[in-house]
């Protein structure tokens, strides 16, 4: 065999070794974007303008509750009294809420919902940090 060939044997095994571990179905590194969610408590509005379509609006940004005919994140809803919700679409509308949730922050969606109580609609309106979002 060619001396050559001999000595560069070994790092060729050694690669192909490394490349068949990175690429094996199954093998995923432990990270924070695939490790479980703990839950986290959330406060805003919370949006059902249609069928289906949530979200809760919050000082950080839009979290998607649900999608029409895609996700839907598991677990109840908050209820709300006639006081605490406002009409927009026929019995669809939005209230204020807050939701212990689990939550992939990467795609803003919520994925479970552990418990979720309504709050006075005031409690929205007062938060300066929700006024963005044009809720009434």
């Amino acid at each position: 065999m060619n001396k050559r060939l001999v000595r560069l044997l070994p790092a060729l095994v050694g690669s192909l070794l490394f490349v068949a571990l990175a690429v094996t179905p199954g093998r995923t590194r432990a990270t924070a974007a695939n490790a479980p969610a703990a839950a986290e408590t959330r406060c805003g509005w919370f949006s059902n303008p249609t069928p289906a379509n949530a979200s809760l609006f919050d000082r950080d940004g839009e979290w998607i509750v649900g999608v029409q005919g895609g996700h839907q994140a598991e677990g109840d809803w908050p209820s709300f009294s006639p006081k605490q919700w406002v009409e927009t679409n026929g019995h669809y509308g939005h209230g204020c809420a807050c939701m212990r949730v689990r939550v992939n922050r990467e795609e803003q969606r919520v994925l479970a919902i552990e418990s979720a109580r309504p709050r006075p609609l005031s409690a929205c309106r007062r938060d300066r940090a929700l006024r963005r979002w044009g809720f009434e």
